[in-house]
């Protein structure tokens, strides 16, 4: 099939999330492993005095594993599907966290740079027509030497970790496609997995990109060789404290 981009991609990200909640609760691991990379991040103080952005938020799976990292951080949640948008705002959020709704390409015409002390993106950059440009407008917006953080599906390289996924694609993800009307959107997720970069060759993207510190961290469970954490720094400030 022929990936779904832009706005084919956010219409049907808008029709599966009416049931895109229930979904991600029953994979194992899917909300601890966002913690854990939010953690990962490692913005000391709970994040008081931060300015955090969570791009492509989703539903606000990803927001909330970032307030419970950072509790004093304020966070703004960024995504180009209204409808995740919309079921992450009936959410009940304190007021540090807001939620702007347009695409990763538009934020250098929403935001100043250097807006952010940190940015974070879940499953995102597979997503996306060009991961490079959307890599180069964070980099603006992130304040010099500010943290990345990336979660994402990127399989570790070995043939056993594309069985894996493939398998667990036809058990589960592709059959809950079918369940509940989105079978376009979950073939789409398998295949935007196999088609991008193997973690070695996204943290070398992130390099390219200009980040430095770029680290890969692998996650437990089933998802381990499949969904990776990538923190990095962003330009400026290498003198400073990791």
């Amino acid at each position: 099939m022929t990936l779904l981009r832009g706005d084919a991609l956010s219409a049907a990200f808008d029709h599966g999330s009416t049931a895109y909640d229930r979904l991600v609760a029953a994979s194992p691991g899917y909300h601890a492993h966002l913690r854990r990379s939010a953690r990962r991040l490692g913005l000391a103080d709970g994040g008081r005095g931060l300015r955090v952005l969570d791009v492509g938020c989703g539903t606000g799976a990803s927001t909330a594993a970032l307030l419970t990292a950072a509790p004093h951080a304020r966070i703004t949640g960024v995504d180009a599907s209204a409808g995740m948008l919309d079921r992450a705002r009936a959410k009940s959020w304190p007021k540090t966290v807001d939620f702007l709704h347009a695409p990763v390409e538009e934020l250098a015409d929403r935001f100043a740079p250097a807006s952010f002390d940190a940015v974070f993106a879940g499953y995102l950059f597979r997503n996306l027509t060009d991961p490079d440009a959307a890599l180069g407008v964070v980099r603006e917006l992130l304040a010099p030497g500010g943290r990345l953080g990336v979660h994402e599906y990127t399989l570790g390289g070995s043939p056993v970790h594309r069985l894996v996924w493939n398998a667990v694609c036809r058990a589960v993800v592709l059959p809950a496609g079918r369940l509940t009307n989105d079978a376009r959107l979950y073939r789409h997720l398998r295949r935007s997995v196999v088609d991008f970069d193997t973690a070695p060759a996204f943290a070398e993207r992130l390099g390219r990109a200009g980040f430095w510190r770029v680290r890969v961290l692998p996650l437990p469970g089933w998802q381990t060789g499949i969904t990776h954490t990538f923190v990095a720094r962003g330009a400026g400030g290498r003198g400073g404290r990791a």
